[in-house]
């Protein structure tokens, strides 16, 4: 395999409030990890980046910005996994658009110990918009998009660190959901259906490893897709995401309590967008990333579940979307993601995030 406060990025330095990391050389860095979907070849930072990029938050200036650092690059430049999950001490990227196609299989992992990509057996089936999620000491992943954003399936197949097993098919063909492990089994919430009428749903399905099987929980207040999803302290958060395009993107968080089978709202994200990254870092939910119409986001807001708020920390060194987001160890990666608004430019963009 081939291996102000306000602020539009433009120029050549980047820097971020708070603890300073070399920042200033992003763009020397960036040289050659782009591709686009329609042309083979290595490229630069695209220049309509600089139009769409954007990293004000209207939240409250978090007193411990944090900073970001340059990484080693993905293998292949890729967009469009959905998500990514820590697996074993791993960030694992399954699936997405890369090389002039939207349904790859790879399947690459990163050791942030050594700074180091490995290539991993491939997904059965190549897809982009792939809902992961790791649970028992497996690696699940669940449907996606066959073609650009749309015309999904409804394959499910599990990784034990090996080899790929295929696990009982989705109750319907979906892509772009919000999958996460909680308790004994995984929830698998919203995402989209269709082709030429590709619209987001508000299924809400749990899927229980030990039987192989699906059954329906409350929906989701209102159907979206692209969402970001976290479990912290028995409950569900799911955070922002699209309703049927990125043109309405939305604000909302709500949070799911299993106990009463019932949905609760919270504080909305400041800034709206799909396609970020959403994690549990420390005692907060980080959300980075996204895309908007011509906009990619660099925002990076996080939600105290302690106050119910939204700070906001040092922005993205590269704004992009339908990237990977893990938190290994004291630090959050992201890797991959497009640079632009929409899937036209792959990257392998690698970068961290902490608090120091």
């Amino acid at each position: 395999m081939p291996i102000p406060r306000r602020h539009l990025l433009a120029g050549s330095v980047v820097l971020a409030a708070g603890p300073a990391l070399a920042q200033g050389n992003v763009h020397q860095h960036q040289a050659g990890q782009f591709e686009r979907l329609n042309q083979p070849g290595r490229v630069d930072l695209p220049d309509l980046h600089h139009a769409h990029a954007v990293t004000e938050s209207p939240a409250p200036r978090a007193a411990r910005q944090g900073a970001w650092r340059a990484l080693s690059p993905l293998p292949v430049p890729r967009t469009e996994m959905a998500w990514a999950v820590e697996y074993r001490g791993r960030m694992h990227l399954v699936g997405g658009y890369a090389e002039q196609r939207v349904d790859r299989p790879y399947h690459h992992a990163y050791d942030a110990v050594a700074d180091r990509w490995e290539e991993l057996p491939q997904l059965p089936r190549g897809a982009n918009h792939v809902g992961v999620v790791a649970h028992g000491g497996r690696l699940y992943a669940f449907g996606g998009f066959l073609e650009q954003n749309r015309t999904p399936h409804d394959g499910a197949y599990a990784f034990d660190g090996q080899r790929w097993h295929t696990l009982r098919r989705l109750p319907e063909a979906c892509g772009a959901m919000a999958c996460v492990s909680l308790g004994e089994v995984i929830h698998i919430i919203g995402g989209a259906i269709g082709s030429d009428n590709r619209r987001s749903i508000d299924w809400h399905l749990v899927y229980d490893p030990r039987t192989d099987r699906y059954s329906r929980r409350q929906p989701m207040p209102l159907g979206r897709d692209h969402a970001g999803v976290v479990a912290v302290n028995g409950v569900i958060h799911l955070i922002a995401g699209r309703v049927d395009s990125f043109h309405t993107n939305s604000n909302l968080h709500h949070t799911y309590d299993p106990r009463g089978d019932a949905w609760t709202f919270r504080a909305p994200i400041p800034t709206a967008r799909s396609g970020h990254g959403c994690v549990w870092y420390r005692d907060r939910i980080f959300c980075m990333g996204g895309e908007g119409t011509n906009r990619v986001y660099g925002q990076n807001e996080a939600y105290d579940p302690a106050t119910n708020t939204w700070e906001s920390y040092a922005p993205m060194l590269t704004p992009r979307h339908g990237m990977g987001a893990v938190v290994i160890g004291d630090a959050i990666y992201v890797a991959g993601g497009g640079p632009q608004m929409g899937g036209g430019v792959k990257s392998a963009i690698n970068e961290a995030f902490s608090l120091g």
